[in-house]
């Protein structure tokens, strides 16, 4: 008897490290044997082509990097 799980859709959160590196996971692979890896950015553009070929499904927050946070001053606080 098998068992399938859905691919998790959940946002990663600063809990979630890099299965390389201990890093801020940024990119979640699900395998198509089953369970889960989890990238930091760095890693997930070294080995992206390769996982996405494994993958049954990815999960990708990479584009949160690129987002600048807003700056107040204490002027407009």
């Amino acid at each position: 008897m098998t068992t399938a799980t859905a691919p998790s859709a959940a946002p990663l959160t600063a809990v979630d490290r890099c299965d390389r590196c201990g890093a801020q996971a940024y990119l979640r692979v699900s395998l198509q044997g089953g369970g889960e890896l989890l990238f930091c950015a760095h890693h997930a553009r070294e080995h992206g082509d390769k996982l996405r070929e494994i993958a049954t499904y990815v999960h990708d927050e990479t584009d949160k990097l690129a987002d600048t946070p807003t700056v107040t001053t204490d002027d407009e606080a």
